[in-house]
């Protein structure tokens, strides 16, 4: 095998390698954004249940231990 058969051989290995590190970022970069995307959904479920939970504390009676006013 001569240089130049070499030369295109080990052209061919690399743009085999290259193509398949281009699907890999590529798949990688769709997860992130499909984990960020959740976890964005998540971090607005937690702060509409952090106000229910206020708005609940908010409106809730006292302790139940708590003595009745006339006492």
């Amino acid at each position: 095998m001569n240089d130049a058969a070499k030369l295109s051989e080990r052209i061919d290995a690399l743009e085999v390698r290259l193509t398949y590190q281009d699907e890999t970022i590529e798949t990688l970069n769709q997860t992130i954004t499909a984990q960020w995307k959740q976890i964005d959904a998540l971090t607005r479920q937690i702060a509409e249940l952090r106000d229910r939970l206020q708005d609940a504390e908010r409106l809730a009676p006292g302790p139940a231990n708590e003595p009745p006013p006339h006492y």
